[in-house]
């Protein structure tokens, strides 16, 4: 395995993960420490929408509800984790579109923090 790499948290994911279930936070925080260390829990599943392999959905279902957080590896020396949010709709099981979205908007907010960060660092 890799040195762990740095988690950082876009937007409110971090706020919005701390109101999830206990069980629920477990098994996501397992996840993003397996994805520190660059390795991947048996549950994440590339993101559709995004090229290649470094969007990542994982999804837990906890007492009728699923809930779901997004992070991204596309960056060789960080983690972001990008959006955490309880599913809503109980039609299919395609992220949907306003949630995508955001991911999007995230992801590009990720790349010039990391862009920031690479140029301050070197």
């Amino acid at each position: 395995m890799d040195d762990e790499k740095p988690l950082f948290w876009v937007g409110a994911a971090l706020d919005d993960l701390r109101v999830l279930p206990a069980e629920v936070k477990d098994v996501f925080g397992f996840a993003l420490h397996l994805a520190q260390w660059g390795d991947r829990h048996p549950d994440a599943k590339p993101l559709k929408g995004f090229k290649g392999a470094s969007v990542f959905e994982i999804v837990e279902d906890y007492d009728g509800d699923t809930y779901r957080a997004v992070y991204t590896v596309r960056f060789p020396d960080a983690v972001f984790v990008l959006h955490v949010f309880q599913k809503k709709s109980r039609r299919g099981a395609r992220t949907p579109k306003p949630d995508m979205d955001l991911v999007k908007q995230r992801l590009k907010v990720a790349e010039a923090w990391y862009h920031k960060l690479a140029n301050d660092d070197g």
